[in-house]
């Protein structure tokens, strides 16, 4: 195919960055890293403009990572700004991946869980509340145990399971915004699916002794997994609920017998799968953003 001029948005050094990088130029692509901080736009009689330049020269875009800041309000402001400008150069026909929308709502974790429920997903049950009675009650609603997440985060942190009135209650302190989600019982691992366009990667998340959380990054254990063809299933329908090309669905067994949909992250890592695969995960998102490029969104096409 013709060589296309690509941006990696994210922090330079990162493994899925390099790895990523070194796969498209080996297929004859020119790569730039970008960080999201330099990432700047403007308006004049002429319409949009972009910078650096090489976002501006960018045939496509790749979207690794959103860093946090300082305070709530900046991050705000910041990931507000950086979706505007995504999506200002995926109206002027740059290949965004993931396009701002699936960004947005995989972003926000009650957006992404309100979302996949309206398409008829099974998700844990969630309340999302603003005080500390409310949180209370909220609680009491989820079976006295569930776990409090932060609406923008990942990777496993910043969670706490809560067990008690008091915990529920402090979760919503001074003003806020407190998101809780039924604790599952489970026998102890779940599963990512990555979903890359129309092909897909799976593997098993076995937490650590003494830990709940599966997450490879707090200690969790990846193995190869080969998910019955209903949960697969179930992680493209997240996907396309979503409109992401790619996307991590996590998936997790209850022990009363429900599987259900956690969550879905737009900026996946792969780091854990591809030890356990014999695919090369970034050559097959390589691929992805060739035929991105290509032919358009999927969500164009459906």
């Amino acid at each position: 195919m013709t060589p296309l001029r690509v941006v990696l948005l994210g922090e330079p050094g990162g493994w899925h960055l390099e790895r990523l990088a070194g796969v498209l130029r080996h297929r004859g692509h020119s790569v730039d890293t970008v960080r999201w901080a330099t990432l700047a736009a403007g308006v004049d009689d002429h319409g949009d403009r972009f910078g650096p330049p090489a976002v501006a020269a960018a045939d496509a875009i790749v979207v690794r990572g959103m860093p946090g800041v300082t305070t709530a309000s900046d991050r705000l402001e910041d990931v507000v700004f950086r979706m505007d400008v995504l999506a200002r150069l995926a109206a002027r026909g740059t290949a965004v991946q993931n396009q701002p929308r699936a960004l947005e709502i995989a972003i926000d974790k009650y957006l992404a869980l309100a979302t996949l429920a309206a398409a008829g997903l099974p998700v844990p049950r969630t309340r999302v509340v603003q005080d500390a009675e409310a949180a209370e009650h909220a609680w009491e609603e989820l079976g006295r145990d569930c776990v409090a997440k932060p609406i923008f985060g990942s990777r496993g942190r910043g969670l706490t399971r809560v067990t008690t009135a008091a915990m529920a209650r402090a979760t919503a302190a001074a003003g806020g915004v407190a998101y809780l989600q039924e604790f599952l019982p489970h026998a102890g691992w779940d599963v990512r699916v990555l979903v890359a366009r129309e092909r897909t990667f799976a593997m098993r998340r076995v937490a650590a002794p003494g830990e709940w959380r599966t997450n490879v990054s707090q200690g969790g254990r990846p193995e190869p997994f080969e998910p019955p063809e209903h949960w697969v299933e179930l992680a493209v329908r997240a996907a396309t609920a979503v409109g992401a090309e790619v996307v991590g669905v996590d998936l997790v067994p209850a022990a009363d017998g429900r599987l259900a949909v956690l969550e879905v992250n737009a900026v996946p890592g792969w780091r854990g799968l591809q030890s356990v695969t014999e695919a090369d995960i970034a050559a097959e998102l390589a691929r992805c953003l060739e035929e991105l490029a290509a032919f358009g969104p999927l969500s164009a096409r459906t």
